[in-house]
């Protein structure tokens, strides 16, 4: 499910019934020698077809937007891949998708399935009114998910990624608009600047 928003593209890919051994296997040969080789470090099928489905769609999003694609990924101090003089993207998956969004501006997505609101987690990384929120929801689970999916675009947008529980309790309304889009079995938000 494509979308486009101003001079941003998102792509969801959502049919992980597709994650086979035999899928990993006809992509390994189509990414680079880089990508491959970070995709043959995990030792499931999961991880290794997540993060080469991921690239082929940010390669696709790339020749979309700008008629040229990735070749090579760098990493910035807290470990966020870029693309050298190339978009901003984020990158994010769970078990029941993977996301991938490029800007030409800082940007962040976050993608995750219905997780159940466990009231210690919300405690640890919930300020005051975000609890409040959660707790007032008929489907709390889904409220918790919204939330965190929100602030982890946050997070990823800004460049340096969730380092702590607490970091997530100081994250209210910043700079970055934020999206989130709700489906069946998954949530996901896109934070941009």
């Amino acid at each position: 499910m494509p979308g486009t928003i101003k001079s941003m593209q998102i792509e969801v890919f959502d049919h992980m019934e597709e994650c086979t051994e035999e899928a990993v296997q006809y992509m390994l040969p189509l990414v680079s020698a880089q990508r491959r080789e970070q995709a043959l470090r995990y030792k499931h099928t999961f991880g290794k077809f997540c993060c080469l489905k991921s690239w082929m769609m940010l390669n696709s999003v790339c020749l979309l937007l700008l008629d040229k694609s990735p070749v090579t990924f760098l990493y910035n101090e807290h470990g966020k891949p870029y693309l050298e003089n190339g978009p901003h993207f984020s990158i994010s998956h769970c078990k029941e998708g993977i996301a991938v969004a490029v800007s030409e501006k800082p940007i962040g997505i976050d993608i995750e399935s219905i997780r159940k609101a466990d009231r210690e987690l919300v405690n640890r990384v919930m300020n005051e009114r975000e609890q409040a929120l959660i707790k007032a929801q008929t489907d709390p689970s889904r409220e918790f998910t919204r939330i965190w999916t929100q602030k982890e675009a946050i997070v990823k947008a800004q460049g340096v990624g969730i380092t702590s529980f607490e970091q997530l309790l100081q994250i209210r309304d910043t700079a970055y608009t934020v999206q989130t889009y709700e489906q069946e079995k998954y949530i996901y938000s896109i934070a941009y600047g």
